[in-house]
Formats: structure tokens, C-alpha cells, sequence
């Protein structure tokens, strides 16, 4: 018998489009990914990109408060995290990512969303009912599927950059731009793109002043946005440099920055607060093999305006895997409410309740 819906991924879109699937009465199931070595190198553990993030301010509905109390009650077993038990300390705003995933986790749970920790490694939308085949070897038929697998953020894969990660070193100036520990400090932005120019931006709101550092004398980016990086008195540009070490310690996280000129070989340290990689995101859609149309940027292509179609009737997609502008945690969300309903009166059409 075909499950009526399969949810592939475990961040915001994939929980919010299990909780919706299941209230409506359609047994969901969801592939969370799989506990491997690759996906830990590739950040692409169970719960997503939000349980890498420490302080979560931007999610409606998790002010700071008794969350720790809530989770100890509400999360089940050996899914109460450590950090609840050894009474660790709580953001000074908001909640810990991996706190806010565990609670889209249980939520889903409580609505009947049954849960496989395991990878799809190959699909065959070419059929009806679909077929997917995992890393544990398992095969499921599917009515509809909603891809939700996420976007990984690019890294130098510097020894340093991996060990501040989350302690000054981010990739999402919108997410973390704001914390307390970034505000009035000197910040260093690599990349030389539109996004790079955003992220930089919109640090100045906060920092300065923000260091740009390039590996060319020019700017990657569009004409206009190019100008308003030259043009913003906070945003100092560091021409034909690579970042050579993000320096700091274990207690004050990222302190400063050891910058590399590609063309002379000198070398130079900034101080910073934090180091933001605005390299480019990697959609997580290998698994699909060029079955769904996506994007110039190798993300799932949305068919139809206002809707998670794809080009495959019957698949639909959520959350970054399919949005290369906003990237945040709500708009996931968003649309994986948006894809369970579109899944819903999907089947509905053809009969399915």
C-alpha cells in the first residue's frame, strides 16, 4: 500500500509539513536523514541547519522564558537533550536551535507523523505511485512527495573555521547579525558576490566597521550592488585577500582575523568578532538525479507562482532546497505548511482523503 505522503528532511519545512499532513489525516512519512560520517561533514545531520545555530531571536513565539522547563516536559525519553538535564544556560534571547527542532519534532510526533532515521538515496518520479529507495535499503511507494532537504552552506573547510563555527563564525548575517556579541564590533564578510555585499550590508546595521574580504581588486557583484558596498562608510574592503585563519579562543569565540594578500603573500591579523562566509549555498538535490527542473542555481524550480509545485505532478517542495533569496527558518516553515496543503488537496482531486 503507498504512503499517501513521504516528507524527505527534518528542518522547519519538513516538521511544519508533517504536522499539517498529519492533522489532516494523512499518515505522513518522514525520512529524517541518516546518522553518517558524511552527513556530519556535510552538516546535513537529522533536524537540519537550525540544530547547528546556537541563539535563535527570530522565530515567532520563543522569547526568552521557561522554554527549558517546557522541553524537559514535553520532549520524550532520550530525546530530552543533554543541555535540559545538566541545566546548561539558556540564550540571553530566544532558543537554542537544536532546542526550537526538538520541539517541531515532538510536535509532529504528537500528531501521528511516523519517522525513519535514514537517507533517500535514489527516487523514481517517473512512475506512479512513486519509488524511493534508501540508504538502509529499504523501498517505498509514494502518492506525493515533498522534497525538504535544505540548502548546506559553503566553507573555506579551514581547521579554524570549524572550530568557532557557531562561536563567531556564521553563515547567515540575517540570523546572527543581531546577537549581542556582534553589535558595535568590528565583523569580516568573505565573498565577493551579491550575497556577500548583502550580508555586509546589512552587518553594518549593527557593526563597524565590516571587513569585505576578496580575492580579486573587484567586486563579483552586479553594478548597483557593487556600489553600495564602495559606497557605505562601514564596509572597508580587503582587495586580492584570502582568509587564512579565524583566530579566537575558547571563551570570547572569534577575536580576530589572519588575512593572506594573494598576490604579495603578506600577511596581516584584523580584529573581529566574527567571520561570516558568504560563499554560496549547496541545494541537497543530488539524490534527485536531475529528475525535477531546478534553477541556474541548482535549486528546485517552483512551477507555478504562490505554490511549492514542481515540475513533476504530485512532488512538491519546501524550505531552502527551493528558496535561494530568504533562506530563514519561518519562510521554511512557511512553505512546508504551503506544500502539505498543496499535497492535501492534491490527493483530494484524485480521490485520496
Amino acid at each position: 500500500m503507498p504512503e499517501k505522503v513521504v516528507i524527505i528532511g527534518s528542518g522547519p519545512a519538513g516538521w511544519t509539513a508533517a504536522i499539517y499532513a498529519a492533522r489532516a489525516n494523512l499518515q505522513p512519512l518522514l525520512f529524517e536523514g541518516a546518522i553518517t560520517e558524511k552527513n556530519a561533514q556535510q552538516q546535513t545531520l537529522p533536524l537540519g541547519q537550525l540544530n547547528l545555530t546556537t541563539e535563535v531571536e527570530n522565530y515567532p513565539g520563543t522569547p526568552v522564558g521557561k522554554t527549558r522547563e517546557y522541553l524537559a516536559s514535553a520532549l520524550k525519553g532520550d530525546r530530552i537533550p543533554y543541555w535540559v538535564q545538566a541545566e546548561k544556560a539558556q540564550p540571553s534571547h530566544g532558543i537554542n536551535g537544536p532546542e526550537l527542532m526538538e520541539l517541531m519534532r515532538q510536535q509532529a510526533l504528537n500528531f501521528g507523523t511516523r519517522v525513519e532515521t535514514d537517507d533517500i538515496v535514489k527516487a523514481n518520479f517517473q512512475k506512479h505511485p512513486f519509488e524511493l529507495s534508501t540508504l538502509a535499503g529499504h523501498f517505498v511507494e509514494a502518492l506525493t512527495v515533498i522534497v525538504a532537504t535544505g540548502a548546506r552552506a559553503n566553507y573555506l573547510g579551514l581547521p579554524s573555521e570549524k572550530k568557532f563555527f557557531n562561536n563567531g563564525v556564521s553563515a547567515c548575517a540575517v540570523c546572527d547579525g543581531a546577537l549581542p556579541r556582534f553589535r558595535n564590533k568590528p565583523l569580516v564578510v568573505v565573498g565577493g558576490g551579491d550575497s556577500a555585499v548583502e550580508e555586509a550590508t546589512y552587518l553594518t546595521k549593527f557593526a563597524n566597521p565590516v571587513y569585505m574580504v576578496h580575492r580579486r581588486d573587484t567586486l563579483r557583484a552586479s553594478k548597483i550592488m557593487a556600489e553600495r558596498a564602495l559606497n557605505n562608510p562601514r564596509i572597508q574592503m580587503k582587495w586580492n585577500s584570502k582568509l587564512l585563519e579565524v583566530i579566537g579562543d575558547e571563551a570570547k569565540g572569534v577575536t580576530g582575523a589572519r588575512l593572506e594578500n594573494v598576490q604579495t603573500g603578506s600577511k596581516e591579523v584584523v580584529e573581529s568578532a566574527g567571520v561570516f562566509l558568504a560563499i554560496g549555498h549547496t541545494p541537497n538535490t543530488d539524490f534527485l538525479d536531475g529528475q525535477l527542473a531546478l534553477t541556474d542555481k541548482g535549486y528546485i524550480k517552483w512551477t507555478t507562482p504562490a505554490r511549492t509545485y514542481t515540475s513533476v505532478a504530485g512532488v512538491f517542495a519546501a524550505g531552502d532546497v527551493a528558496d535561494d533569496y530568504y533562506r530563514q527558518a519561518i519562510t521554511a516553515a512557511g512553505t512546508g505548511c504551503m506544500a502539505a496543503l498543496d499535497a492535501e488537496r492534491w490527493l483530494a482531486e484524485r480521490g485520496h482523503h
